[in-house]
């Protein structure tokens, strides 16, 4: 058992060493210019002294060319553009802020007009494919009438947000725009960062999981999804699809690629392959 915990105890050091010598380049980079490597201790005090020397110093970080400090100009509509009435009972106003891939995002604050001090706050985006104007903006305004500053947004590439192509759907951006949002939400003089949470409506329910399950800033986390969709991608509605359904699909999606390569723009598919069902 003494082994078996030190070998253990070894292991995990060892991986944190690779790691912070991979952040900096390492043995590779190394050797590559002719230098001998020598690994270092495996100890945590050796590991702390490799981090002093990947982490970049705070007036190091301010000359980063970060494109979060480079938002992109957008075109947002000046005139109440919902699809539901405004509110009299809350503050409203266009807002843009970046995600961590550069993209500028677009979204609707919503404040309670009775609101005092620091409030909780929630960013609210999907359904899939959806704008801001829709769903996500009429759950963000009910819930502002609750008594909390919220944030409808549309996720990078579609609607008044950035990022090109357009239409286009990406699990890990669109699960970095919550954090994003959130980014945003704190640096509200009204908002109170210890009480910030997520609300994800359809398709982006599941993105909304992800954030929470990864961002600790998420203290709360609701969804208002009808079905698992991501199980209705891989298995079919109800799940009808066998393998071979599944090989078609794969296909369909091959097919798909080639027709964006010949056309050179990106072509239109279905949002779940219909194929009809093994005999």
């Amino acid at each position: 058992m003494k082994l078996r915990k030190s070998f253990l105890k070894e292991a995990v050091i060892a991986a944190v060493v690779a790691f912070v010598y991979g952040m900096s380049g390492g043995q590779s980079s190394a050797l590559a210019a002719g230098v001998e490597y020598v690994p270092i201790a495996s100890n945590a005090a050796h590991v702390a002294e490799a981090q002093q020397h990947v982490m970049p110093t705070a007036d190091a970080q301010d000359k980063i060319n970060s494109p979060m400090n480079q938002p992109e100009a957008l075109k947002l509509e000046a005139k109440w553009d919902k699809i539901f009435p405004k509110s009299d009972k809350v503050n409203h106003r266009k807002v843009t802020f970046v995600n961590r891939y550069g993209i500028t995002l677009a979204g609707d604050l919503y404040t309670p007009k009775n609101g005092t001090g620091k409030m909780a706050a929630i960013a609210v985006a999907g359904p899939f494919g959806a704008v801001k104007e829709q769903t996500s903006g009429l759950y963000a305004q009910s819930l502002a009438e609750q008594g909390f500053v919220t944030i409808a947004f549309d996720p990078s590439y579609t609607g008044e947000s950035g990022g090109t192509p357009r239409n286009m759907a990406s699990p890990d951006i669109n699960t970095e725009d919550f954090s994003a949002a959130i980014d945003f939400l704190g640096t509200l003089d009204n908002v109170d960062r210890d009480n910030i949470g997520l609300m994800g409506i359809c398709g982006f329910g599941g993105m909304a999981l992800s954030d929470a399950a990864m961002d600790k800033r998420v203290k709360a986390v609701a969804t208002s999804v009808l079905y698992d969709m991501s199980r209705s991608i891989g298995q079919g509605l109800n799940d009808y699809y066998t393998a071979a359904n599944r090989d078609k699909v794969l296909h369909y999606l091959a097919d798909k690629r080639w027709e964006m390569v010949d056309r050179g723009t990106t072509a239109p598919g279905y949002h779940e392959v219909p194929i009809m069902m093994d005999s």
